[in-house]
């Protein structure tokens, strides 16, 4: 990884403000509160695959704080940041609940609400940060997940948990070969991990939102069909077509327009990935369900502001915007 800050390249009297002003600077701003007797030694490396951000935080104890304020100040979307320490003791504070995480245990929090993170002593943490649209679960249900210690070694968290471990310790190796599809599969796995966590936590009134969850998994899985639409996708989740419709509009779209929008940011995705760079444009269309160019052209602009073509060419132009999040 990319080593962002390292706090011995400086006097021990600068270190505390180095980290302050290297976290605010590549980041957003926290709050710190520095614990060691003996000086503060941080170190922050990082990649990008995509949108989803992974950080390998090494750090003396001390403790970062999100508050209202800086959340006011912010004009940022909010991500969710998952949180696998490898050594040491981590607690993660946000929603009223505060959980210990020993090595190999996993928490999420969501950088758009308060949080703190403590490290009680020299420790070093996996930290994957994505933005919430990516998750595609309901923002109000992750609110019961939060800070919640998940076990790494048994279950799906013993499947989340190693996998995150060797990602950390391989991204080096990734290049350039299918990073958006990679930072794909990430998020899904995660998302997987929560789905099931919710849905253990659910009772009957969440029935409505577990069909819902069901109908845009199935949805996911056959984004790249030109055919589909309501009738199978309420035939696969044993529910009327009325009553799928019923699910949707409870969110606010409609059945066609949530899949046009999942079309629609997988081609992005393919525009932006170097390894579709000599695919055409009408062939990304045409893989995921678009398979008239001229109204995929004109959907596409409706969205993105610019003609697929345009798209690519401009990212093409321009250098790749950096990932804002907080490091902690």
């Amino acid at each position: 990884m990319t080593v962002l800050v390292r706090t011995t390249d400086v006097a021990m009297r600068e270190r505390e403000e180095l980290w302050r002003h290297a976290v605010s600077r590549s980041f957003v701003p926290l709050d710190f509160e520095f614990r060691g007797a003996d000086g503060f030694t941080g170190e922050i490396a990082g990649e990008t695959l995509g949108t989803v951000m992974v950080t390998e935080v090494t750090a003396a104890p001390h403790r970062a704080e999100r508050t209202e304020k800086h959340i006011a100040r912010s004009d940022e979307a909010g991500f969710y940041k998952l949180s696998l320490p490898t050594s040491g003791r981590v607690r993660i504070a946000q929603d009223g609940r505060e959980t210990p995480l020993l090595p190999g245990e996993i928490a999420i929090y969501d950088t758009s609400r308060p949080y703190q993170v403590t490290f009680d002593g020299t420790c070093r943490v996996i930290m994957v940060m994505f933005p919430h649209r990516e998750l595609r679960l309901p923002g109000n249900a992750m609110r019961e997940v939060t800070a919640r210690r998940v076990s790494g070694r048994r279950g799906l968290g013993g499947v989340v948990s190693p996998m995150l471990v060797n990602l950390a310790g391989h991204i080096d190796e990734v290049g350039d070969s299918h990073p958006m599809r990679l930072a794909d599969n990430v998020v899904d796995l995660i998302g997987t991990l929560y789905a099931s966590l919710l849905g253990e936590r659910a009772d009957a009134t969440d029935s409505m939102r577990m069909l819902l969850n069901r109908a845009k998994m199935f949805i996911a899985r056959r984004l790249e069909d030109p055919a589909l639409g309501p009738e199978a996708i309420a035939a696969a989740c044993y529910v009327s077509t009325g009553y799928l419709h019923k699910l949707f509009r409870a969110e606010g779209m409609s059945v066609g327009r949530y899949i046009r929008e999942r079309r629609l940011e997988q081609c992005r995705r393919d525009l932006l990935d170097p390894g579709s760079r000599e695919v055409a444009v009408s062939a990304i269309g045409a893989r995921w369900g678009f398979v008239d160019a001229a109204h995929f052209s004109r959907v596409f602009k409706a969205s993105y502001g610019l003609a697929p073509r345009e798209y690519r060419l401009s990212r093409d132009l321009v250098p790749c915007e950096r990932m804002t999040a907080d490091a902690l």
